[in-house]
């Protein structure tokens, strides 16, 4: 079921048959690296994880990361969305790509899209977001889309991260 398009991007939201996908990505380096072990080590693990997390977060929030994939060839690229996290006041907008991705604006093609999204369909009048102190990639896409650094917070998973937050008018 297709959320946003973009330029060149299709943002769609998961199912069970993108259980392959979620296994390699979620066990990519950086996403291990900034994000955290989500202990997915087989396709069982991949369907639970997207039962528990974004299939949840649809029923629940009518949001939650989708399936970022390149409008040509269908090919499934990253992830990106807005998650509901118990210990943030607003929804937070993530996102993941694979390496081969990166450095072509895909990330902030996507996020940017989630961005309109999450205030006009959802009316969310804020939106934040979180990434580790030396993640300068992830920290360059949130400035780029219009994001502001609010201060350092302590999360249960990690250390401290960089509290973002993007406000809108109206």
């Amino acid at each position: 079921m297709s959320v946003l398009e973009t330029d060149r991007l299709v943002l769609r939201r998961f199912t069970l048959d993108d259980a392959e996908f979620v296994l390699r990505l979620v066990n990519e380096p950086a996403w291990l690296r900034y994000i955290g072990d989500k202990h997915v080590r087989n396709l069982e693990d991949a369907r639970n994880y997207l039962r528990t997390g974004p299939l949840h977060m649809y029923e629940q929030y009518g949001f939650g990361m989708y399936r970022v994939e390149l409008k040509d060839s269908g090919v499934a690229i990253g992830a990106c969305g807005l998650l509901k996290r118990d210990i943030l006041p607003e929804p937070d907008i993530g996102y993941a790509f694979l390496p081969e991705y990166w450095g072509q604006g895909y990330a902030l093609e996507a996020a940017a899209a989630v961005l309109e999204h999450g205030h006009k369909q959802h009316r969310l009048a804020r939106i934040l977001a979180i990434t580790s102190p030396d993640n300068e990639r992830s920290i360059k896409v949130l400035h780029s889309c219009g994001m502001h650094f609010k201060r350092m917070i302590e999360m249960a998973e990690q250390d401290e991260v960089k509290l973002f937050a993007l406000e809108f008018e109206g």
